[in-house]
């Protein structure tokens, strides 16, 4: 089980607001999983939180390449979540900066980020 978050390298974010919006899609990914009916997500998830949270970070170079793995998960029927961002330090309101996959077991991930490179 794991969790994947996937990056845009193409907009300048410095390593502080990159981890933030790395936590953010993780806790999105947490919370839509504990509000919503989907009985398998939640078994995904409270087997992940057994099995230690495992999270991977990758990259992609455009947002473009984002929504196409956003998409791709979705029509697996992972979980997904895709981050805006306010607007309030280094970007401009609303500008998409990351998207979480998961929980969900490995190979569904890997399927769709297994080509990706580690942020």
């Amino acid at each position: 089980m794991k969790m994947v978050i996937i990056v845009r390298t193409d907009i300048k974010m410095g390593k502080g607001k990159i981890a933030a919006q790395v936590a953010h899609a993780a806790v999105s990914l947490v919370i839509d999983i504990l509000n919503s009916s989907n009985s398998r997500w939640k078994s995904w998830l409270f087997e992940w939180l057994n099995e230690g949270q495992p999270k991977i970070v990758v990259k992609v170079n455009s947002i473009v390449e984002l929504n196409t793995k956003i998409e791709e998960a979705k029509e697996l029927g992972l979980p997904i979540s895709l981050i805006e961002d306010a607007g309030r330090t280094q970007l401009e309101p609303g500008t998409v900066t990351c998207g979480g996959i998961g929980p969900s077991e490995d190979y569904l991930i890997d399927k769709i980020t297994g080509d990706l490179k580690l942020l």
